[in-house]
């Protein structure tokens, strides 16, 4: 018999032990008996790249890839752990020794059984390709496995965010049997994935949809409830509302339609709008400027495009209010580490004309300082039509801009591979933790060429690297919060961004599906409690 009791994270990581033993039937929000059987369609404005997060974290390859493959963990809507893979958590005194007793009689979707080995593997991995990764398990010096059912994190100094880093999309575990001796990121079962989750890989119709089927063999019996999920790519945002309108569509996270269609859409009765389930990402869009190029070298060229685009015009006109303006990299809703009242750049057309002028950027034929081009992430209108506004925005001061669109694959590898880019208006997600969803993207030593989604500015500054590699192991959260503060004065007087707003964060769904909100994944969970209601 096991203890049921929950504890805090902050007892967590201080050594308390966390046996968990409950039913995952406890996560469920509806006390009706849920209905097996039936389909449910979910729809993303565009396509991933592949279907496994062990090596990728592009934006909606995390709504795919928890549907077959799982994490040791899942959270509730506190980010409060919860077993998946694992059932039993410990965490010892002085916060170096993660034990976690994992499922018995857990197999892959190819039959073979899940081992600690598979676990071992996977975190070994992730620390190595995953672009967050090298700075979740940082201070990770082995993953022991005294049996096939207990793995034992072991790390050098404490990572007071470890225990909330290990959902699905996060940390996935991936079955080692079919990834040792290959190069992770190029594995082909990234393509078509194989797990211990609730929905098998069926099939991938490149340009039109995914199938995942339902796993008898699922060790959380009975679920899932669905039979068949069905995943479909509309890049069209028009085409987007009238699925969705017409109930062709059950599942359209992360707010997928024009915020000026919003209102409409709400009135429909057979719609509703969820905004829990989006505890685990907390988005922001940001610019990133390429440093490597002479033009961004010059921190008085960065201010200087900080003094023309307004953050204002951004979240009234592409975002129609919604959401909120950033000071600076930390997501509002962060409230442990968010600092509102950093430097900021007011509009003064002036100044910056004064500032490129100093920096060697004088107007010169046609009134023309310099000619640039912006990439946006294609991921939902917004960030084209912010893209087009940034450039109408930079024209007056003489900085001549070409805005270019491509698809996802395209401009990741242009961005973090090829290095290929000036600068990009793109969407980044803070995650639960900042040691987790910030520091990548400023860290100098996670500048890695082919990373997706690390630093893409190629931001170098010690004493910030100073600062976050204190804050990932500052068990203390005063101590922590200051290093964060500090961290966020630095990077808005450095600005190799400039955050601009944080985004809503909107699950549309039909009513005829219950139960697809259950905790901090939302949608990019599993959805092995959803289900078709008689309604």
């Amino acid at each position: 018999m096991h203890t049921k009791f929950h504890l805090s994270r902050r007892r967590l990581l201080q050594g308390s032990v966390a046996l968990a033993s409950l039913s995952l039937t406890q996560v469920s929000v509806q006390a009706a008996a849920p209905a097996s059987g039936g389909t449910a369609t979910l729809v993303l404005a565009s396509e991933p790249p592949v279907l496994t997060t062990i090596a990728h974290t592009a934006y909606n390859s995390v709504y795919v890839s928890p549907k077959v493959t799982e994490g040791l963990l899942t959270y509730d809507f506190d980010l409060n752990p919860k077993p998946l893979l694992a059932r039993e958590w410990a965490i010892s005194p002085d916060g170096l020794r993660y034990t976690f007793r994992l499922r018995p009689g857990v197999k892959w979707h190819d039959g073979k059984p899940f081992t600690s080995a598979d676990v071992a593997f996977s975190i070994q991995t992730i620390r190595e390709i995953h672009p967050r990764g090298r700075n979740t398990f940082l201070n990770l010096t082995a993953v022991e496995t005294p049996d096939e059912l207990t793995a034992v994190l072991v790390l050098s100094k404490p990572a007071p965010y470890l225990i909330t880093a290990l959902a699905a999309a996060e940390t996935p575990i991936v079955p080692k049997h079919l990834y040792e001796g290959t190069k992770a990121a190029e594995n082909p079962v990234n393509l078509a994935p194989i797990g211990t989750g609730p929905f098998r890989f069926k099939e991938w119709v490149r340009g039109s949809h995914l199938v995942y089927e339902r796993n008898p063999d699922y060790w959380d019996k009975p679920r899932p409830y669905l039979d068949r999920l069905i995943v479909r790519f509309i890049p069209d945002s028009a085409a987007r509302a009238i699925a969705i309108e017409t109930g062709e569509i059950d599942l359209a996270p992360s707010t997928p339609l024009p915020y000026s269609d919003l209102d409409r859409i709400k009135a429909l009765p057979h719609i509703g709008f969820e905004t829990q389930g989006y505890q685990y990402s907390n988005s922001v869009s940001r610019i990133e400027f390429n440093l490597e190029k002479d033009i961004f070298k010059d921190v008085r060229v960065r201010r200087a495009f900080a003094h023309v685009i307004d953050k204002k015009v951004i979240f009234n006109t592409v975002n129609y209010g919604y959401g909120s303006i950033n000071p600076g990299p930390i997501n509002p809703k962060l409230t442990k580490w968010y600092v509102g009242d950093l430097k900021t750049y007011p509009v003064d057309l002036k100044a910056a004309e004064a500032l490129l002028d100093e920096a060697g950027y004088k107007r010169g034929t046609g009134g023309i300082r310099a000619k640039l081009t912006i990439d946006y992430v294609p991921s939902g209108e917004g960030y084209a039509r912010g893209a087009e506004y940034i450039r109408q925005a930079l024209s007056k001061v003489g900085i001549e801009v070409t805005v270019r669109a491509q698809d996802f694959a395209t401009y990741t590898k242009r961005i973090y591979t090829d290095r290929d880019f000036d600068f990009a208006y793109e969407g980044m997600s803070n995650l639960f933790d900042p040691t987790v969803g910030v520091q990548r993207l400023y860290w100098s030593k996670n500048f890695r060429k082919g990373v997706p989604f690390s630093n893409g500015a190629a931001y170098s500054n010690p004493v910030v690297d100073s600062l976050l590699e204190a804050a990932a192991i500052e068990i203390d959260p005063k101590k922590r919060f200051e290093q964060w503060r500090d961290i966020q004065r630095l990077l808005v007087e450095d600005l190799p961004a400039i955050d601009i707003a944080s985004p809503p964060e909107i699950t549309i769904y039909n009513k005829r599906i219950a139960d697809h909100t259950v905790g901090a994944e939302g949608v990019s969970g599993s959805l092995a409690f959803a289900y078709v209601t008689s309604a």
